[in-house]
C-alpha cells in the first residue's frame, strides 16, 4: 500500500478523485476563508488549464494540485511566487537528471517539460493580495505529447503521493526563504538553474517576435534581453525554444 502523503506542519490536504479544476476548487475554498497551506489534490481533472487558457491534459497517473497562499503583499510581488513554485518543482527532481528552469515558470528535465504552473490571484482593496492559488501539475507516471506543446514532455517517475509530499515540503521551504530573505535570494537560486547568460532567446509578445541574448532577471522577475536595439525588459511574454 502506498503511504498517504505527509504535508508540512499546519498544512491541510483536500483529496478528490476527480474535479473540473483544482485551481477553481482552491479559489472557492480561499474565498470561503481557507487558510494558507490548504492543498487541493485530485487524481484527475476534467477541465485542467495552463497559462493563456491552454488545455492541460489531466488523466489519472500524474499530479494535479493547487495550494492556497496568503502572502500579505502588494499585487506586483505575487508574480514572484511563480519563481518560488518553479524552484520547488525543481527541488524534487532526482539527482542525476538535468534540471533547468525557463522563464517565467517552466521546469525542464532532460530537455523535456515536466510541470505546468498557473498562479491566480485575488486582489483586495488597497492593492494587497488576498490570496494566491498556486496550481502545479507534474508529469509523474507519463508525459503527454500533444501537438500544441512547445517542448517534448518529461516524467518524474515514482508515485503521485511521493511527488505531492515532496512538492509541498519543498514549497513550504521555498516560501519561508522568500519571506525571510526576499526575492533576491529566490532570483539568485532561479538563475543558477536557468540557461547560461548570453544564450539566444526568442520571446513572442502578441504578434511581435523579440530576439536577443538572455541577460538575466531584474529585481521584479522581468526577463532581460540584450537586443540589437539595446537592453529590453520583458514583463509578460512567451519564451520560445532557441538556445536558452
Amino acid at each position: 500500500m502506498i503511504p498517504a502523503p505527509v504535508l508540512p506542519d499546519g498544512w491541510t490536504l483536500v483529496a478528490l478523485d476527480s474535479v473540473g479544476s483544482t485551481n477553481d476548487e482552491a479559489a472557492r475554498l480561499a474565498e470561503a476563508g481557507a487558510a494558507e497551506g490548504t492543498v487541493v489534490w485530485a487524481r484527475e481533472q476534467t477541465g485542467g488549464r495552463g497559462r493563456r487558457g491552454r488545455h492541460w491534459a489531466s488523466p489519472v497517473g500524474n499530479l494535479y494540485s493547487s495550494t492556497i497562499l496568503r502572502p500579505d503583499s502588494p499585487a506586483p510581488r505575487a508574480t514572484e511566487l511563480g519563481f518560488v513554485a518553479a524552484l520547488a518543482v525543481a527541488d524534487i527532481v532526482p539527482a542525476g537528471r538535468e534540471t533547468r528552469v525557463k522563464w517565467p515558470n517552466d521546469v525542464m528535465v532532460d530537455g523535456g517539460k515536466i510541470a505546468g504552473i498557473l498562479l491566480e490571484s485575488s486582489i483586495g482593496q488597497g492593492g494587497l493580495v488576498e490570496h494566491v492559488v498556486a496550481g502545479i501539475g507534474i508529469n509523474v507516471a507519463f508525459a503527454p505529447q500533444l501537438p500544441e506543446m512547445r517542448y517534448p514532455g518529461a516524467a518524474l517517475g515514482g508515485s503521485v503521493e511521493a511527488a505531492l509530499q515532496g512538492l509541498t515540503q519543498a514549497l513550504a521551504r521555498r516560501l519561508a526563504e522568500w519571506r525571510r530573505h526576499g526575492f533576491e535570494t529566490v532570483r539568485a537560486a532561479w538563475l543558477a538553474k536557468a540557461g547560461p547568460l548570453g544564450a539566444d532567446v526568442d520571446v513572442r509578445l502578441g504578434e511581435e517576435l523579440v530576439r536577443g541574448r538572455f541577460a538575466g532577471l531584474d529585481g521584479e522577475g522581468a526577463l532581460l534581453l540584450d537586443t540589437t536595439a539595446g537592453r529590453r525588459k520583458i514583463v509578460s511574454g512567451e519564451l520560445l525554444g532557441r538556445a536558452a
